[in-house]
């Protein structure tokens, strides 16, 4: 009895079969490498906007740190980050306060920053909005 490894292994990839194969893996990753530069891009000038290192986006962990500290949220919630279906109610109340923290509406933070991430802190970074501060939420 063969195990399905050993079956995968024996497959012969050569041809036109293992280049359509090649080509579509390449064309994903090029696709995903260029989406981590757009929403890398986009973090950079709003972390940057908010009075914070742009380059702390490229540290995992502390890049989620600095993004609380923008929302206005305590540092502690880095642990709830961590916690598998409640980072994401998590994820779309910091969405949310980053939004009103420059001004916006919280179906902005909803919609352009936690649905469609990169478009919406592209949006935030190198639009012309300002940053408020968590201190805006308290008056609200």
């Amino acid at each position: 009895m063969t195990t399905v490894p050993a079956l995968l292994l024996q497959q012969d990839l050569s041809g036109a079969g293992g280049a359509a194969l090649l080509g579509m893996g390449l064309i994903f990753f090029l696709v995903g490498m260029a989406v981590a530069v757009v929403f890398i891009i986009g973090m950079w000038k709003v972390f940057t906007k908010a009075g914070q290192p742009g380059w702390a986006i490229l540290i995992p962990i502390y890049n989620i740190y600095i993004l609380l500290k923008i929302a206005g949220r305590p540092g502690w919630w880095v642990i709830l980050c961590c916690i598998p279906l409640v980072n994401v109610v998590v994820g779309i109340l910091v969405a949310i306060d980053i939004a009103k923290s420059f001004g916006q509406s919280a179906a902005f933070g909803v919609i352009l920053l936690f649905l469609l991430g990169g478009i919406g802190y592209l949006i935030l970074g190198f639009g012309n909005y300002k940053y408020v501060g968590p201190a805006a939420l308290a008056r609200q």
